[in-house]
């Protein structure tokens, strides 16, 4: 379907609700001139950070260079400007939550996540009070449990469960019911006499209890139905104490919820609510706010007192009056005053477009999405897309969050990895969030991970913001797209159109680069030669070509055995440091010496090869491998600081240091555990290259270019750092190979290499160009299990003879045969001969 058919089937079934009909200006007209930065990307995190507006960003540019604003701890005239602007954002705020300045105070705090630390931090906890949250909650909510559980509280996570919808639940209490997780108690008394089997049991009439939960969960965008504040306050809710059982107050987490439907207050007095304005509108960044109620502020103890919390203080004797205001007493000195004056600005943007339209707006976006990606079949019939929360099947439902959570499926029945389709949609210019989102409850429960599931996805080495996203046949993490008042349909239109082509099975062909052969025989591939040898001394710099050169048991001789390494210890590479591809290299064998150079130094670095740096021997972590590496004097440290403009320490492999091959046996290729040398490179020895196969790639990309405007990208070989570069071949024959022989010399294929972003680097005139070509073109038909592959990895398999010992050495020539072989032969690859 074209996309204006498609654009006139969705505002056929949106238009009341889509663009803000009502506001002064459209959603085209807003989106071409209010975010121009936009232009070629989608953006779909507004649920990690919406975006700020250009016009709100000159507003708040020209209010802080037109006025003068001065510590509000004083009496000055710019001190009282800027406190009158603090007391005008505090009822901005309080009105934004429709709560009423007679029963609501507005504490500022550096966000969200800071506003729930005050009230853990402050509530009058006791060994009687009880912290129950729901286990759709944030860390950050969670993390309040460590303050009861240390004042010797008991904490409960419970799930709520609802009969019926939030359009018509009125606030029955025979409509909830709480079903509790085991306690939590530290202490002698595992569980208090309160809390017993899972029930709560009579608590004292003077203590003080927590109930939190979030307006809106961010991992699945289920909204929580708000009518729980005052039934939570009461006590009506099946599984719940009775008012008589002690007093129950509610937290209520609205840092996801408040940019497109922030609580009303006055119909849902919840005791806390929190929030993040750049949430809402995009900045300022590192602002919150905590919007207490008198009552419950009253409670809130303090014991840390700074400057502006105190009436009077003495130095040497104990004896401090707080002031009265609460505001002053729980914001600890000097406030974000500056960061509070450009509230207005994000704030006369939503009261321009209104909560009500931004939520109808973003509703209908994701509503449309959400119908579509579960209509999405594979050719198998079988489901692309499993979206994850309670209303998910609802898709006509406009009172559903604007966020979609999900995971993708391939045809098999086995998941795509988050981190594939994050690393796709990056090449494709769609920014979205992917993992759990800092909710461990909902990720858990909605992906079906157990106890034991989460302790052993640890202990095999998964924590947060990694790239272990599938373990044992299960997903760790989710991918999550949210949409904010900006978006647009063409936004969600090329979202659904980047799912469609990059993960919904198409109809079987035969050419797409990937369809390995596995026989038995020596394949017949006609006059197959070295074209071109590339050594890289140093990791990440350039590198230099010989027309001759020996190999070592690591590989090529010197290649990759020097690194540099940043002054918090991590390994610097082009993706982190582009100006190491300015570094220029060359070794001379007969002088033993390796010389580096670099256009921001004058002089040229002389290295020897053969001098002994052992006094100077340490060991460093390379991507999970410990390596005794030799370090240099602060000379040679000095002359490469000043090349890439950072601190660094220039090191070396030590020759005494072996690292054992990471690949698994797989295909017939066997991996030579304990005997390959790999230096710093990260996989295998070295790294082959078909010219035919780059060729191919060429031709996709100039189809791929053709009448789209855009300047036609070529690529050479030498963008993939290639050791070496044959000719001679097919496209792709290369993949098939299980070994190979060049001269004397014996390879084993490792099997593809799988490129990364680095590829997309190129440097011009000392300039580094960064693109999403070649990556984005190798991804549409080069891409296996979440890799995407273009290259094959080597291991020497000659440095050593069947007892270990060092055999003569052997040399690579441009211009030798290279005579490749789809049979693994382990005699020869473990070297037994």
């Amino acid at each position: 379907m074209a996309m204006d058919e498609s654009k006139d089937e969705f505002l056929g079934q949106f238009g009341a609700d889509y663009g803000y009909p009502d506001a002064p200006r459209g959603i085209d007209e807003m989106r071409a001139s209010d975010f121009k930065r936009l232009e070629g990307t989608v953006y779909l995190d507004h649920a990690g950070a919406t975006l700020y507006s250009e016009p709100q960003m000159v507003d708040v540019i020209k209010d802080l260079t037109s006025n003068v604003y001065g510590n509000p701890h004083s009496q000055s005239d710019s001190s009282m400007a800027a406190s009158d602007l603090v007391t005008a954002a505090r009822h901005e705020v309080l009105k934004y939550f429709n709560a009423s300045p007679r029963d609501y105070k507005c504490i500022f705090t550096s966000g969200a996540t800071a506003a729930l630390k005050l009230v853990g931090e402050c509530f009058p906890w006791s060994r009687e009070s009880c912290y129950m949250y729901t286990m759709e909650n944030h860390n950050s909510v969670l993390g309040i449990r460590e303050y009861a559980l240390s004042k010797g509280a008991t904490v409960l996570a419970v799930d709520i469960d609802e009969d019926g919808d939030l359009e018509s639940n009125h606030g029955s209490p025979s409509l909830f019911k709480i079903s509790t997780h085991s306690n939590q108690r530290r202490g002698e008394d595992v569980l208090s006499h309160n809390c017993q089997n899972g029930s709560l049991s009579a608590i004292s009439g003077n203590n003080w209890n927590l109930f939190a939960f979030p307006s809106e969960c961010n991992f699945s965008g289920q909204k929580f139905n708000l009518n729980l504040v005052k039934l939570i306050k009461e006590g009506k809710v099946a599984g719940f104490p009775s008012q008589q059982q002690g007093q129950w107050m509610v937290l209520l987490d609205a840092a996801k919820g408040c940019a497109t439907e922030p609580p009303n207050l006055d119909l849902y007095p919840a005791d806390f609510v929190v929030c993040s304005f750049y949430k809402i509108f995009g900045y300022p960044t590192g602002l919150g706010a905590l919007i207490v109620k008198n009552e419950a502020a009253g409670l809130l103890n303090k014991a840390y007192f700074s400057g502006g919390t105190v009436a009077v203080s003495i130095a040497d004797i104990d004896f401090v009056k707080k002031r009265k205001s609460v505001e002053q007493v729980l914001e600890d000195g000097t406030i974000s005053f500056l960061s509070i004056a450009s509230l207005r600005h994000g704030f006369k943007i939503i009261g321009m477009l209104t909560t009500s339209a931004i939520s109808r707006h973003t509703a209908s976006l994701a509503t449309y999405v959400r119908k579509k990606m579960l209509d999405m079949k594979h050719r198998n019939k079988k489901k692309v897309c499993i979206i994850y929360g309670h209303q998910a099947s609802k898709v006509a439902d406009l009172k559903m969050s604007p966020t979609i959570t999900f995971n993708l499926k391939r045809e098999d029945g086995t998941w795509f990895g988050y981190r594939e389709v994050e690393k796709l949609a990056s090449l494709s210019g769609f920014h979205l969030r992917t993992g759990c989102f800092c909710n461990p409850g909902a990720c858990a429960k909605y992906l079906g991970l157990s106890h034991s599931d989460l302790v052993s996805n640890f202990e095999a080495g998964h924590v947060c913001w990694d790239d272990n996203d599938v373990i044992k046949g299960k997903p760790t993490g989710s991918v999550r797209i949210s949409f904010g008042y900006m978006s647009t349909y063409e936004d969600a239109a090329g979202f659904l159109k980047f799912l469609q082509s990059s993960f919904v099975s198409k109809p079987i062909t035969f050419s797409n680069g990937l369809d390995l052969v596995d026989n038995q025989s020596q394949q017949v591939v006609p006059d197959v030669r070295l074209k071109t040898i590339t050594i890289y001394p140093v990791k990440s710099c350039q590198g230099f070509s010989a027309q001759i050169w020996p190999l070592a048991i690591g590989g090529l001789k010197y290649d990759r055995e020097w690194l540099l390494q940043g002054s918090g210890g991590e390994i610097l590479t082009q993706k982190k440091v582009p100006e190491l591809g300015s570094i220029r290299t060359l070794i001379n064998l007969e002088l033993g010496k390796l010389f580096i150079e670099s256009p921001k130094r004058k002089d040229k670095l002389e290295i020897s090869l053969l001098e002994n740096l052992t006094h100077l021997t340490a060991e460093v972590d390379v991507y999970g491998q410990r390596y005794e590496v030799e370090s240099y004097d602060d000379n040679v440290n000095t002359w490469f600081s000043e090349a890439i403009g950072r601190h660094c320490t220039f090191m070396r492999c030590s020759s005494s240091k072996n690292r054992s091959c990471s690949r698994a046996v797989k295909n017939g290729r066997l991996c030579r555990d304990t005997r390959s040398k790999l230096s710093f490179v990260n996989e295998g020895q070295l790294l082959l290259i078909a010219e035919e196969s780059v060729s191919d790639l060429n031709s996709r990309l100039s189809s791929s270019n053709n009448g789209n405007g855009k300047q036609r990208v070529i690529v050479d070989a030498m963008r993939f750092r290639p050791n070496i570069v044959i000719s001679g071949s097919t496209p792709y024959n290369e993949d098939n190979w299980r070994r190979l022989h060049i001269g004397d010399a014996y390879f084993t294929s490792m099997g593809g290499c799988n490129r990364c972003q680095m590829i997309n680097l190129q440097q011009n005139s000392g300039q580094v160009i960064k693109s999403k070509e070649p990556l984005a073109t190798l991804a549409s038909y080069r891409r296996e299990k979440g890799k995407i592959l273009f290259g094959v990895l080597l291991n020497y398999e000659d440095g050593l003879d069947g007892e270990g010992e060092i055999v003569a050495e052997r040399w690579l020539q441009v211009g030798q045969e290279v005579h490749p072989s789809t049979t693994a032969t382990p005699e020869k690859m473990l070297g037994d001969r």
